[in-house]
């Protein structure tokens, strides 16, 4: 059976840049098939994608967010937690788990980077969605 919706989650730190993800994913997907939900930050992701997941709703979740040194943490640990937790979902409910989870090794905010950002998020987020496509089509083909 063929899921007609997909699950996208938000993290809210950087949001003017993570939601540009979900720009591109509805330029793939239409927004009628996707369902939004919001989380504090990153860390946060795992557990709701897991959830959704196993909610037996969806084909597919994507969750994205924008993990950058914050001068208190090592966002190296924050970024591969995320990750790592983001597969764990998807192979312990058998429904993929995507992330569009960018950490990159420079950035400062200012209009320069944030435009830089925001247009790739915007791409990740397409990439994100054709991924979703791909894999449903071939998990339902492999059940038929």
């Amino acid at each position: 059976m063929t899921h007609t919706r997909y699950a996208f989650i938000k993290a809210r730190w950087h949001a003017d840049i993570v939601d540009r993800a979900l720009e591109g994913f509805c330029e793939i997907i239409p927004a009628a098939h996707v369902d939004v939900f919001d989380v504090p930050g990153a860390f946060e992701m795992p557990l709701l994608a897991r959830d959704l997941a196993a909610s037996g709703r969806y084909g597919a979740v994507a969750a994205a967010a924008f993990v950058v040194a914050g001068g208190i943490y090592r966002h190296e640990f924050v970024a591969q937690a995320v990750v790592d937790g983001l597969m764990r979902a998807g192979l312990d409910t058998g429904v993929p788990v995507l992330s569009v989870s960018l950490t990159p090794q420079q950035y400062r905010e200012d209009d320069h980077h944030n435009r830089i950002f925001r247009a790739h998020f915007v791409e990740k987020g397409r990439e994100a969605a054709r991924a979703a496509l791909m894999i449903t089509k071939t998990r339902a083909d492999l059940a038929a």
